[in-house]
């Protein structure tokens, strides 16, 4: 499969180009507008996909549900992630860079170990009993507020595509090219605003007005309709 790649020219390798995600989810949606009649649903990545999931589901009126999935951090490092788990115990590793750092299977099961409490926690905190959503015959849409390395986003893909859906889109407000990169072959369609050829890329640097989303301000979206 070879993705579609929907962008803004004009905004590619700028910076500080969305006021916030809520801006971001806005400009992401009218280039969502055409699917307005599919049977479609959004998932949105929690934390920081959230509000973009949201404004999006809102602007095209479409349901809205979480696809919940964590970074499996590097050990004393753990801003920076070797590899993603999806809720339902896809992983998927960065395995150069797992060959670079030297970590052993041990060391990964060990740091998979403490991401799977993690996403147990939050399915708990925001699913509780509800059932994740049927996706079957669907367009889904997976929504996060950025891509760095873009793993996070390959776990929730392979998450969603064994559930027999018929079409899986990314929609980003931004991304690295080398996430772009990774990404591609398995999306049907990938909708980013702002790709950016950086090295040192950070997601926050697309927004002027960035921080981290609690636990109490997922759920706030979570308990309005879009």
């Amino acid at each position: 499969m070879s993705s579609k790649i929907v962008e803004d020219p004009s905004l590619r390798s700028k910076r500080y180009v969305f006021k916030d995600r809520i801006h971001a989810g806005e400009l992401l949606a009218k280039k969502l507008e055409n699917y307005k009649d599919e049977d479609l649903i959004i998932l949105a990545i929690p934390s920081g996909g959230v509000p973009v999931g949201f404004i999006i589901a809102k602007e095209i009126n479409k349901p809205f549900d979480l696809m919940i999935v964590r970074k499996i951090p590097i050990p004393m490092e753990p801003e920076a992630g070797f590899g993603a788990m999806s809720f339902d115990g896809i992983i998927v590793l960065n395995k150069p860079l797992v060959e670079r750092l030297g970590l052993t299977k041990e060391e990964i099961d060990e740091c998979s170990s403490h991401v799977l409490k993690e996403i147990k926690r939050r399915m708990d905190k925001f699913r509780g009993d509800k059932p994740f959503p049927d996706l079957r015959n669907k367009v889904v849409i997976i929504v996060d507020d950025g891509l760095a390395s873009g793993y996070t986003m390959l776990a929730a893909i392979k998450s969603v595509k064994k559930r027999s859906v018929r079409k899986i889109i990314v929609a980003v407000p931004t991304a690295s090219t080398s996430a772009i990169s990774l990404i591609f072959p398995y999306a049907d369609e990938i909708v980013c605003l702002n790709i950016r050829d950086s090295f040192f890329f950070a997601v926050a640097d697309a927004y002027k007005n960035w921080y981290d989303l609690s636990d109490d301000e997922v759920q706030n979206y979570l308990g309005k309709p879009p």
